[in-house]
């Protein structure tokens, strides 16, 4: 227990601290009374803040209230041409067209008549009207015909949320609909603009109905956590361009300003969080009281930290970076000695740097070794396959020189075998690493070469192959292909031709899960002639290379088909192994206690 203690208060050690500790000793007195005159500052501040928030409630609502009169003179202005082309639908719906065109304000405009079927408007299909009667704002100037300005979740044209205007229109006392012109609520909000020294303030318009138009974030379901609490929008209504305290919805103790935007028509409620007032360049809340005493406090840290670092820790710093970047393997050349440190520090930077100095010999020495060993051990590769390529032709010539097609036979499927360790031993020595080999460009390569040694220009036979990568050990691969040779050259040999298509050999090398191979040759099987069981030596080395493989091959007829299927383990190669194991992260938090 005591250990652990200690362990967990092994920072009190360093220098830094101890340092802390003993300014925080030396000006706690001037702290105290900083924090006694900041108490009164902050009081102060609060009121100031609370009084600000009201300027910012008026400018944010001057910038609102010019866009929405200007959209009031707009739905008004277009009301006598609405009653002009009033029996031209078409004429009409084309100058709200060239109105909303020519303004960046608005997005939409229209007459919308009593029946609610509006044909007036620039969002009109061509010789089709628009049904405003499902919509709220259709519904709302039914059930009270007045000048309104409402939310749409989703405009008339296009999907944003818009505000509407919706002015009633009417020849000499007949109530004819309503114009309306709609404007994203984007752009209103983006006269929300946060003033210097109102940060935290937030604003919320509505309507003399209640109704929230715009908030100042993009988040409106939050907008209704910054309204006071028990209270509705319509009941602050008496309390145009007046200060109160109240607590919102989320809990917290708020201060509310309501000013007007369209006079009886839009209002704009300003919300502010006292905790987050801003004084100047400071943001002082509750907690403002003690900013002060703490920036004295931390401003002392600082300087004596200052002079700590500039003679001891900055040189730390610079030598532990060093270590770990050494450590991690950037090792092109020994670090730099730290000429300017302290004789202290100098002396171990001049030993890490011969230290340094010396591994990076010895690495080299061993990095040239093992470059020398596999360029030899490639160069024996490449010298196997000449020499296999070379018993590969002389069989060749000698089954050329042979009328016996049994012995040309056999002659033939030895050298198809020595020609597969040829292309095996050809792949080891062009890979980048030799104890990984990419199994399926080996076995790739073996099928294209039997396929133009084995198969004419005139055949029809069709070969089909779906090989994924795969990366094998090479006492893997070997067996691997090998036993794949086998396999396709019986496929070839007895391939069918099934009545009415073309004989064909499927290959498919996969990997169905992980860890897992799966190798699968298919030839169709005619319909007369027998498949050959395969009984005699190429069996013999299908069951020997499965084996090796420590893996089963099954075979059998399937669906009009011959198939061999073998599945096996696939061992992880020794460099995947290695690469894992040096996958070393060297942090701070390799040792208790230690800091960047």
């Amino acid at each position: 227990m005591l250990r652990r203690l200690r362990d967990r208060l092994d920072f009190t050690r360093r220098l830094g601290f101890r340092l802390g500790a003993l300014l925080s000793v030396a000006i706690l007195p001037i702290g105290l009374i900083s924090l006694v005159q900041n108490l009164h500052l902050s009081r102060e501040a609060e009121r100031s803040a609370e009084i600000a928030l009201l300027g910012r409630t008026a400018s944010a609502a001057a910038g609102e209230r010019a866009l929405l009169l200007s959209a009031l003179g707009s739905a008004d202005a277009l009301g006598p041409t609405v009653l002009e082309t009033l029996d031209r639908p078409r004429v009409c719906a084309d100058l709200m067209r060239n109105f909303i065109e020519r303004s960046a304000t608005y997005t939409h405009a229209g007459f919308v008549p009593m029946d609610g079927l509006s044909q007036c408007s620039s969002g009109a299909d061509e010789g089709r009207g628009t049904d405003m009667r499902h919509t709220p704002a259709y519904r709302d100037f039914i059930a009270n015909p007045a000048m309104l300005f409402t939310r749409l979740d989703r405009g008339v044209v296009g999907t944003r949320p818009v505000v509407q205007v919706m002015l009633p229109l009417y020849r000499d006392r007949e109530l004819l609909g309503y114009v309306a012109v709609s404007l994203t609520r984007e752009l209103l909000r983006s006269t929300h603009a946060v003033q210097f020294g109102t940060e935290g303030a937030r604003i919320v318009t509505f309507n003399n109905r209640g109704e929230i138009l715009t908030t100042d974030s993009t988040d409106e379901d939050a907008a209704p956590d910054i309204l006071p609490a028990g209270t509705t929008l319509l009941s602050l209504l008496s309390r145009n361009e007046t200060t109160f305290r109240a607590r919102a919805n989320s809990g917290e103790m708020r201060v509310f300003t309501v000013v007007p935007v369209v006079p009886g028509l839009v209002y704009a409620l300003g919300s502010w969080s006292p905790q987050i007032a801003g004084v100047n360049l400071l943001q002082l809340s509750r907690f403002g009281a003690v900013l002060f005493p703490a920036a004295l406090w931390l401003v002392s840290l600082a300087v004596a930290y200052f002079a700590v670092f500039r003679l001891v820790l900055r040189h730390i710093t610079v030598l532990r970076g060093q270590m770990r970047r050494f450590a991690i393997g950037n090792r092109s050349e020994p670090p730099p000695v730290l000429t300017d440190a302290p004789t202290e520090i100098l002396d171990v930077s001049q030993t890490f740097h011969n230290m340094a100095r010396i591994l990076i010999r010895d690495e080299e020495a061993m990095e040239a070794a093992v470059n020398e060993k596999t360029v030899l051990l490639k160069e024996v590769h490449h010298r196997v396959k000449n020499n296999l390529q070379l018993i590969a032709s002389i069989i060749n010539m000698q089954v050329r020189m042979i009328d016996d097609p049994d012995a040309r036979r056999v002659l033939r499927s030895v050298q198809d075998r020595v020609a597969a360790l040829a292309t095996i031993y050809r792949n080891l020595y062009q890979a980048e690493h030799l104890d990984a080999v990419e199994a399926d460009r080996l076995i790739g390569d073996i099928i294209n070469q039997m396929v133009n040694a084995s198969v004419g220009p005139s055949s029809d036979l069709r070969v089909e192959t779906q090989i994924e990568p795969m990366i094998l050990l090479p006492d893997q691969a070997v067996p691997l292909s090998l036993l794949a040779t086998e396999a396709f050259t019986n496929a070839l040999k007895y391939a069918g031709a099934p009545s009415g298509s073309r004989p064909w050999v499927r290959v498919s090398l996969t990997s169905p899960a992980p860890g897992q191979g799966a190798l699968e040759i298919a030839n169709s099987v005619g319909d007369t002639a027998p498949h050959h069981e395969g009984t005699g030596l190429g069996g013999q080395l299908t069951e020997a290379f499965s084996t090796q493989l420590e893996g089963r091959a099954d075979s059998g007829i399937e669906d009009g088909a011959f198939v061999l299927r073998l599945r096996f383990r696939i061992q992880p190669a020794s460099l995947m192994a290695d690469a894992a194991a040096r996958n070393v992260v060297l942090t701070s938090a390799a040792r208790g206690g230690a800091s960047d």
